[in-house]
């Protein structure tokens, strides 16, 4: 994943998952500081990841990124009430996704 690459550059740890149902069979998924999903997962999307992780009590900062269609917004509103960070279109800033998830990191070390 070209995400993963760029993340690692700027120092993040990263480790990618083949779906979401791994994830969450993972020991170390429950100790991700920030999540970077895609709608579009094989298996659970992205968004049934974040709304079972809510139902399993682990707030885990959460990035989508999505080349779905949302002209109305709606995807967007949704993952948002879900209580992902953001939601970056495709094609995204890379860079922007770095800020992103540097940001997740630093509002986990805030008391």
């Amino acid at each position: 994943m070209a995400a993963q690459g760029l993340l690692n550059s700027h120092g993040l740890r990263t480790q990618g998952f083949p779906s979401a149902e791994q994830f969450l069979q993972s020991r170390d998924g429950c100790k991700a500081g920030c999540l970077v999903l895609d709608m579009r997962l094989p298996g659970m999307s992205g968004l049934e990841l974040q709304q079972e992780l809510r139902v399993r009590g682990l707030a885990i900062p959460a990035i989508f990124v999505t080349a779905e269609p949302d002209t109305d917004l709606k995807l967007q509103t949704q993952i948002l009430r879900c209580g992902a960070m953001a939601v970056l279109r495709k094609p995204f800033d890379p860079e922007r996704l770095a800020q992103l998830v540097q940001a997740a990191f630093e509002s986990q070390r805030q008391p």
